[in-house]
């Protein structure tokens, strides 16, 4: 080290000093500015060589000031020259303000020959490597007055290259640990206020969305946790191992409980199945992360985990914009939320590779944003629960009342012979005019329903009309006999019927497994349109028969009835009855028009 200290002190070029003088006054110094660095890419050069480099010029400031280099290969050799002219105070602590470096070397080299080294890095147990027990690795330095100090200081992490290299009186460290532990104390004291309050709503409501929420705070606490050293601190000190996977698995688990939130809250599964769908394959992408993770170096892990956090936090964002948009209101303040996070964990994902300088609004982004994205989505459950709370006093409201008029109404038929005997003979009639199998209107009732909609449609009303069959429906019958074959006509009869129940459609069994439907005010294009819809209805429903699924299509034929045409229901049956022989010629399972006739 003697040949060393002579090429320091005395070989040394002036341009590739950086020297930061220390004075009264001065209790806390940023090193970056006068830091120079050097990347060693295959992370075996010695200091004698890496000495030897810095008096060659190959030392170069770091770019902009900015200490974080991102992910990056081999070692970063980082060298200042400190020059102490304070009368009062000699002892100093160097502290690297970022928690996750796995490996740290700090030498010191002073003019009268003496040299000192110091290992630190969450690749040893927490309590080795650290002057002072603190979530970032810190180093004392001895600084004589008016001696050069020559320090280097070894980076090499699979994390992120972050190397804020701050010195600080042993006063000023007091204080500024002091107001960090105060920040992260009212952070945490949200995050648990927030935690057991909505435990509570959660054991007495029962709401899914709570419980999914109670686990995104925890786990994004978690997160933050071990992002900023208190993790490998308080929870794993003893297990460099647990500091090394715990980034990647933390941030797994917080984006299963951000998706599956994102799922109830939203209620994917009743408003979008696609993005229902979309969301449970994030959630398994991460399930696998988090079990890969911890068989994977921590540099492919943990730049996995960290960018694809921009895509589920953007995909939760964009299917809270398209729920508002079809009008769920408590959207709107779950767009608010994650708008925040989205930016705070935007500006924290940037500084890990390096995109933009470490500044407080950057370092600190993600705790501002995520605790302002937990208040308001802490808002938005209670809005929606009371939306949820309203819904079911108007649906119980309207119940009360449809039972004080069923009350009613029996009442008055108790009281009045003559009107019991013309209700049974209404249910008689409304009997007569039922398929028997499906229960479905029969043809006979559907020629009476028609004419009326016929003359409606000669005072200017659009009238169209649909004929279905089923497709081979005799190949059921003949493989599975006919109670499969009756089962499978209620089936379609019901999937048509819901389908339908909109559009005040008027609807029959015609005969067989042939079906006809009236739509009133729907010109062809409209009526083609619900043909269409029911026709994938029919292929997407399953039909089981004997516990196997069966699938079942239909053929259309759509017909717009022309009002001046004579012949009346007949002379419409028959050209929508041609639509649908084009429709089985075509190979079935389509939908074909009588304008394609007419053509």
């Amino acid at each position: 080290m003697a040949g060393l200290a002579c090429l320091l002190l005395a070989v040394l070029p002036a341009h590739a000093q950086s020297t930061v003088e220390l004075g009264d006054g001065i209790s806390r110094v940023d090193l970056s500015s006068q830091l120079r660095y050097y990347q060693d890419t295959t992370g075996t050069q010695s200091l004698d060589t890496i000495a030897h480099r810095l008096a060659q010029g190959e030392f170069v400031p770091l770019p902009q000031g900015n200490s974080a280099l991102g992910f990056q290969d081999g070692a970063f050799w980082f060298h200042v020259r400190i020059l102490n002219r304070s009368t009062d105070q000699l002892r100093w602590l160097l502290v690297q303000e970022y928690a996750l470096s796995d490996q740290l070397d700090v030498y010191a080299h002073h003019a009268d020959g003496r040299s000192f080294h110091w290992r630190g890095g969450d690749a040893l147990p927490f309590e080795l490597g650290r002057s002072i027990r603190f979530r970032h690795p810190n180093f004392w330095l001895d600084l004589p007055r008016d001696q050069p100090v020559d320090v280097f200081v070894r980076v090499r992490s699979e994390s992120s290259m972050q190397v804020p290299l701050m010195l600080y009186t042993p006063t000023a460290f007091t204080e500024h640990a002091r107001d960090a532990q105060l920040g992260m104390g009212i952070y945490y004291g949200i995050l648990l206020a927030l935690f057991f309050y909505n435990m509570v709503l959660w054991l007495t409501l029962r709401d899914a969305s709570y419980f999914w929420y109670l686990l995104h705070i925890g786990a994004f606490g978690l997160v933050l946790f071990t992002l900023g050293g208190m993790g490998f601190e308080y929870l794993w000190p003893n297990s460099p191992w647990l500091a090394e996977k715990s980034v990647p698995l933390s941030i797994c688990l917080a984006q299963i409980g951000m998706q599956q939130f994102t799922r109830t809250f939203l209620g994917l599964r009743e408003r979008w199945r696609w993005a229902d769908r979309v969301s449970l394959g994030v959630i398994a992408f991460y399930l696998l992360l988090a079990v890969a993770a911890t068989q994977l170096p921590y540099r492919i892990s943990t730049q996995i985990a960290s960018a694809s956090v921009f895509l589920s936090i953007t995909w939760v964002a964009f299917t809270g914009a398209m729920i508002v948009r079809r009008g769920y209101k408590p959207a709107i303040i779950f767009l608010a939320a994650w708008a925040t996070f989205l930016l705070g964990t935007a500006l924290f994902t940037a500084v890990a590779f390096g995109l933009v300088p470490k500044m407080f609004i950057t370092e600190y982004g993600k705790e501002i944003g995520s605790a302002l994205e937990m208040l308001l989505l802490s808002i938005g459950l209670g809005y929606r629960y009371a939306a949820l709370r309203n819904e079911n006093e108007r649906i119980v409201r309207e119940a009360r009342d449809q039972l004080e008029q069923k009350v009613d109404q029996r009442t008055s038929e108790l009281s009045n012979a003559l009107s019991q005997l013309a209700e049974a003979h209404g249910r008689l009639r409304e009997s007569s005019q039922r398929d028997g199998l499906t229960g479905l209107h029969n043809r006979t009732y559907f020629r009476e329903g028609f004419e009326s909609l016929l003359s409606q449609a000669r005072s200017g009303r659009q009238l169209s009309l649909l004929m279905i069959d089923l497709d081979h429906f005799k190949q059921i019958n003949d493989r599975h006999g006919h109670l499969a074959g009756d089962e499978c006509l209620r089936w379609a009869a019901r999937v048509i019927g819901q389908t339908l129940r909109p559009h005040n459609a008027l609807l029959a069994r015609f005969g067989g497994e042939e079906f006809v439907v009236a739509l009133p005010g729907m010109d062809l294009v409209t009526a083609a349109t619900v043909a269409e819809e029911l026709r994938q209805h029919l292929r997407d429903e399953p039909f089981f028969v004997q516990g196997q699924r069966i699938a079942i299509t239909a053929s259309f034929g759509v017909h717009a009835v022309d009002t001046q045409m004579r012949g009346g229901v007949e002379a419409a049956l028959q050209v929508a009855d041609e639509a649908l022989y084009r429709a089985k010629a075509d190979g079935r399972d389509c939908v074909r028009t009588s304008a394609v006739l007419a053509a």
